[in-house]
Protein backbone atom coordinates (compact mmCIF):
# COMPACT_ATOMS: atom_id res chain seq x y z
CA UNK A 1 0.00 0.00 0.00
CA UNK A 2 1.83 3.07 -0.80
CA UNK A 3 1.90 6.63 1.57
CA UNK A 4 -0.89 7.88 -0.34
CA UNK A 5 -3.66 5.54 0.20
CA UNK A 6 -2.34 4.99 3.66
CA UNK A 7 -2.61 8.52 4.44
CA UNK A 8 -6.59 8.52 2.19
CA UNK A 9 -7.61 5.58 4.30
CA UNK A 10 -6.36 7.15 7.37
CA UNK A 11 -8.58 10.69 6.72
CA UNK A 12 -11.21 7.91 5.76
CA UNK A 13 -11.69 7.30 9.20
CA UNK A 14 -12.37 10.42 10.60
CA UNK A 15 -16.27 11.07 11.29
CA UNK A 16 -18.50 12.98 8.22
CA UNK A 17 -15.05 12.09 5.81
CA UNK A 18 -15.99 9.47 2.85
CA UNK A 19 -13.42 8.43 0.44
CA UNK A 20 -13.26 10.88 -1.73
CA UNK A 21 -12.80 13.79 0.54
CA UNK A 22 -10.10 11.71 2.17
CA UNK A 23 -8.70 11.64 -1.01
CA UNK A 24 -8.74 15.05 -1.49
CA UNK A 25 -7.61 15.62 1.24
CA UNK A 26 -4.62 14.08 0.78
CA UNK A 27 -3.75 15.49 -2.68
CA UNK A 28 -4.42 19.22 -1.02
CA UNK A 29 -1.47 17.85 1.22
CA UNK A 30 0.68 16.81 -1.23
CA UNK A 31 0.14 20.60 -2.96
CA UNK A 32 1.18 22.32 0.33
CA UNK A 33 4.86 23.09 1.46
CA UNK A 34 6.53 20.39 3.45
CA UNK A 35 6.78 22.56 6.70
CA UNK A 36 2.84 23.15 6.49
CA UNK A 37 2.36 19.38 6.28
CA UNK A 38 5.08 18.88 9.10
CA UNK A 39 3.30 21.11 11.47
CA UNK A 40 0.07 18.89 11.21
CA UNK A 41 1.80 15.89 12.46
CA UNK A 42 3.52 17.35 15.13
CA UNK A 43 0.09 18.96 15.73
CA UNK A 44 -1.74 15.96 15.61
CA UNK A 45 0.95 14.63 18.06
CA UNK A 46 0.86 16.80 20.55
CA UNK A 47 -2.86 16.86 20.59
CA UNK A 48 -2.28 13.42 21.83
CA UNK A 49 0.37 13.38 24.25
CA UNK A 50 -1.05 16.69 25.90
CA UNK A 51 -4.71 16.77 25.64
CA UNK A 52 -6.21 14.68 28.72
CA UNK A 53 -9.67 14.72 30.56
CA UNK A 54 -9.97 17.09 33.46
CA UNK A 55 -9.70 15.91 36.73
CA UNK A 56 -12.56 17.70 38.17
CA UNK A 57 -15.14 17.65 34.73
CA UNK A 58 -13.67 15.24 31.98
CA UNK A 59 -13.70 17.95 29.88
CA UNK A 60 -10.66 18.00 27.42
CA UNK A 61 -7.61 19.96 28.40
CA UNK A 62 -4.10 20.56 28.12
CA UNK A 63 -3.95 21.34 32.04
CA UNK A 64 -5.15 19.57 35.23
CA UNK A 65 -8.04 21.10 36.19
CA UNK A 66 -9.96 23.00 32.56
CA UNK A 67 -10.53 26.42 32.23
CA UNK A 68 -14.40 26.32 32.58
CA UNK A 69 -13.51 24.51 36.13
CA UNK A 70 -10.52 27.14 37.51
CA UNK A 71 -12.95 30.06 36.88
CA UNK A 72 -14.15 31.98 39.71
CA UNK A 73 -16.56 33.15 38.22
CA UNK A 74 -18.63 30.46 37.29
CA UNK A 75 -21.65 29.20 39.19
CA UNK A 76 -20.58 25.96 41.07
CA UNK A 77 -24.12 25.77 42.36
CA UNK A 78 -25.32 24.56 38.53
CA UNK A 79 -23.51 21.82 36.86
CA UNK A 80 -24.61 20.70 33.00
CA UNK A 81 -24.06 17.28 32.23
CA UNK A 82 -23.10 16.37 29.00
CA UNK A 83 -22.27 13.01 26.76
CA UNK A 84 -18.98 14.45 25.19
CA UNK A 85 -16.53 17.10 25.69
CA UNK A 86 -17.32 18.65 22.34
CA UNK A 87 -21.45 19.26 23.66
CA UNK A 88 -19.76 21.75 26.04
CA UNK A 89 -18.50 24.37 23.05
CA UNK A 90 -21.83 23.86 21.65
CA UNK A 91 -23.55 24.88 24.97
CA UNK A 92 -20.58 27.61 25.54
CA UNK A 93 -21.04 29.23 22.16
CA UNK A 94 -25.29 30.30 23.14
CA UNK A 95 -23.37 32.46 25.74
CA UNK A 96 -26.61 32.07 28.41
CA UNK A 97 -25.16 28.89 30.80
CA UNK A 98 -22.33 30.32 33.78
CA UNK A 99 -22.23 27.31 35.43
CA UNK A 100 -20.17 24.43 35.52
CA UNK A 101 -19.98 20.70 33.53
CA UNK A 102 -19.76 17.00 33.80
CA UNK A 103 -19.07 15.02 30.74
CA UNK A 104 -20.43 11.59 30.73
CA UNK A 105 -17.86 10.35 27.93
CA UNK A 106 -20.90 9.05 26.05
CA UNK A 107 -24.41 7.65 26.86
CA UNK A 108 -25.91 4.17 27.95
CA UNK A 109 -25.91 1.91 24.62
CA UNK A 110 -26.34 -1.65 25.73
CA UNK A 111 -25.90 -2.89 21.60
CA UNK A 112 -23.07 -1.18 22.31
CA UNK A 113 -22.00 -2.74 25.19
CA UNK A 114 -21.72 0.84 26.99
CA UNK A 115 -23.06 0.39 30.52
CA UNK A 116 -22.97 2.77 33.68
CA UNK A 117 -20.26 2.05 34.84
CA UNK A 118 -18.57 2.86 31.35
CA UNK A 119 -19.49 6.61 32.14
CA UNK A 120 -18.32 9.18 34.38
CA UNK A 121 -21.63 8.81 36.66
CA UNK A 122 -19.88 7.97 39.36
CA UNK A 123 -17.83 10.93 39.60
CA UNK A 124 -20.89 12.71 38.60
CA UNK A 125 -22.35 11.22 41.87
CA UNK A 126 -19.47 12.05 44.16
CA UNK A 127 -19.46 15.63 42.89
CA UNK A 128 -22.38 17.30 44.24
CA UNK A 129 -21.88 17.24 48.25
CA UNK A 130 -18.51 18.84 48.34
CA UNK A 131 -19.12 21.07 45.79
CA UNK A 132 -22.69 22.23 47.02
CA UNK A 133 -24.50 21.59 43.73
CA UNK A 134 -27.76 22.80 44.06
CA UNK A 135 -29.28 21.62 40.67
CA UNK A 136 -28.36 19.42 37.53
CA UNK A 137 -29.35 19.98 34.20
CA UNK A 138 -29.13 17.28 32.07
CA UNK A 139 -28.38 17.91 28.62
CA UNK A 140 -27.69 14.54 26.74
CA UNK A 141 -28.39 14.11 23.57
CA UNK A 142 -32.31 13.57 22.29
CA UNK A 143 -31.71 10.46 21.14
CA UNK A 144 -33.18 7.13 22.20
CA UNK A 145 -30.00 6.30 24.31
CA UNK A 146 -29.71 9.95 25.72
CA UNK A 147 -32.89 10.00 27.11
CA UNK A 148 -32.10 6.52 28.48
CA UNK A 149 -28.54 8.19 29.89
CA UNK A 150 -30.71 11.50 31.49
CA UNK A 151 -33.71 9.01 33.24
CA UNK A 152 -30.60 6.46 34.45
CA UNK A 153 -28.75 9.70 35.48
CA UNK A 154 -32.10 10.94 37.14
CA UNK A 155 -33.00 8.13 39.08
CA UNK A 156 -29.26 7.95 40.57
CA UNK A 157 -30.07 11.41 41.66
CA UNK A 158 -33.39 10.57 42.81
CA UNK A 159 -34.56 11.62 46.49
CA UNK A 160 -31.44 13.96 47.31
CA UNK A 161 -31.26 17.68 47.71
CA UNK A 162 -30.23 18.45 44.11
CA UNK A 163 -32.45 19.64 41.98
CA UNK A 164 -32.53 17.70 38.43
CA UNK A 165 -33.64 19.29 35.12
CA UNK A 166 -33.80 18.29 31.30
CA UNK A 167 -32.92 21.08 28.82
CA UNK A 168 -35.82 21.65 26.93
CA UNK A 169 -37.10 19.84 23.99
CA UNK A 170 -36.02 22.74 21.08
CA UNK A 171 -33.13 20.65 20.20
CA UNK A 172 -34.56 17.65 17.36
CA UNK A 173 -34.59 14.33 18.32
CA UNK A 174 -32.26 12.37 17.44
CA UNK A 175 -29.99 15.90 16.64
CA UNK A 176 -26.62 16.19 18.05
CA UNK A 177 -25.89 19.29 20.83
CA UNK A 178 -22.97 19.91 18.48
CA UNK A 179 -24.70 20.44 15.01
CA UNK A 180 -26.95 23.26 16.93
CA UNK A 181 -27.21 26.73 16.47
CA UNK A 182 -26.46 28.95 19.76
CA UNK A 183 -30.05 30.42 19.90
CA UNK A 184 -31.80 27.02 19.80
CA UNK A 185 -29.53 25.53 22.65
CA UNK A 186 -30.20 29.20 24.59
CA UNK A 187 -33.94 28.60 24.60
CA UNK A 188 -33.10 24.74 25.35
CA UNK A 189 -31.54 25.76 28.45
CA UNK A 190 -33.77 28.46 29.58
CA UNK A 191 -36.47 26.32 29.30
CA UNK A 192 -35.68 23.30 30.96
CA UNK A 193 -38.14 21.56 33.22
CA UNK A 194 -37.62 19.14 36.33
CA UNK A 195 -37.84 15.64 35.45
CA UNK A 196 -40.09 13.53 37.62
Amino acid sequence: MSVIDELTSELARLPGIGRKTALRLTYHLLRQPAAQSRRLAETLVALTERVRPCARCFNLTEQPVCPLCADPRRDATVLCVVEEASDIASIERAGEFRGLYHVLGGRLSPLDGVGPDDLSIGALLTRLDPEGVQEVILATNPSLEGEATALYVQRQLAGGAVRVTRIARGLPVGGDLEYADGVTIAQALAARREML
